[in-house]
């Protein structure tokens, strides 16, 4: 059996590098062959990064800088892009975590909105969304409940997925654990699944029509920290974060959780900040007194550069997007060989 390229790899926070400057909320961080990086932004829009370091700012509407607490405070019916993906002509999906919607976004900062309801109910909390190889456009909600700290307790699971096709929209799997990244493996035969508050990472075998079934653990039943994105490399190893006890772990195919950077070091705010979670009393407060020196609040791994092994951070607090080389290249997203993507620049 081939040995596996992180076999040993961990990342010395010193030895990171950044590209990014003045960015507020850069949760999700999209990557194309040329090193140009789109990153969300509270704001209300993305920011293009190209491979140089220039940046410009591309909002939805007017630009209303925001420091956590405020974006915390603000996150009620307000634009606060979330997850992304490329449609198939270069135009970026947001999940919009601030409206309640899936939106489009041309690169000139026009936006639609796809999606705001099923069946006449609205969506609720709009985490991430996912393009398939067919297309189809597959969506987290990570709860129904509109008071975000309440929804982030042992108790609350009613995250769901929406698969929208040819069909329309409609939920294709319920009853998740604050529903947040999903990614595909090569074949995008199994579905895989971040539960956040239920600190374990689930997968799904997909159907030809999109149900999804034979739901099942991945990896640890309990990471004992909560989670937030999810990448795969080419290896097959799924890599994430550990949010608020700022982590980048892998799991390996064999199902063994490996760290490879962290940041945290089993700090006293995160220590309370999960014991404050497993008696259903987190706060804010609680929350904002995490989160490590590097990317506070890590949210998200992307695979980027044109070998695929420049590996970026994304980050619910940070400024910057740091970023390190990995020993094997990540999987090629969807979009990395659309020859439409570049006709649309």
């Amino acid at each position: 059996m081939r040995a596996n390229p992180i076999d040993g790899f961990e990342v010395d926070p010193a030895s990171l590098k950044s590209i990014g400057h003045d960015l507020q909320r850069p949760e999700c961080i999209l990557a194309e062959p040329d090193g140009t990086l789109w990153s969300a932004d509270a704001r209300g829009g993305v920011v293009r990064i190209s491979a140089d370091g220039q940046q410009t700012l591309i909002a939805q509407g007017d630009s209303v800088p925001a420091t956590a607490a405020e974006q915390f405070a603000r996150i009620v019916n307000e634009t606060l892009p979330n997850g992304m993906a490329f449609a198939r002509n270069g135009d970026i999906l947001i999940a919009n975590f601030g409206t309640d919607r899936l939106e489009l976004m041309k690169r000139s900062g026009e936006s639609e909105v796809l999606y705001d309801n099923i069946d006449g109910r609205p969506l609720g909390r709009v985490n991430f969304v996912l393009r398939d190889s067919r297309d189809r456009l597959w969506l987290t909600v990570s709860t129904r409940l509109p008071d975000l700290p309440r929804s982030m307790t042992p108790s609350v699971r009613d995250g769901y997925i929406a698969l929208a096709d040819e069909r329309g929209i409609r939920i294709v799997a319920d009853g998740l654990h604050f529903t947040n990244e999903i990614r595909f493996d090569a074949t995008e035969e199994w579905l895989y699944v971040v539960e956040t508050c239920g600190m374990r990472v689930v997968r799904f075998r997909v159907g030809a029509d999109g149900t999804l079934h034979g739901r099942e653990t991945y990896g640890p039943e309990n990471h004992g920290r909560m989670i937030d994105g999810i990448a795969f490399d080419s290896f097959g190893n799924l890599w994430g974060t550990h949010i608020f006890t700022d982590r980048i772990f892998a799991i390996t195919p064999a199902g063994d959780l490996r760290i490879i950077l962290d940041d945290d070091r089993d700090s006293e705010a995160g220590r309370q900040l999960l014991q404050a979670y497993a008696e259903e009393r987190i706060t804010p407060e609680l929350m904002l007194a995490c989160g490590g020196t590097v990317a506070p609040w890590m949210a998200s791994v992307t695979f980027g550069g044109p070998d695929l092994r420049d590996v970026y951070i994304g980050s619910l607090r940070g400024t910057t997007i740091p970023f390190f080389r990995s020993p094997v290249a990540g999987a090629a997203p969807v979009h990395w060989n659309e020859r439409a993507l570049e006709g649309s620049r």
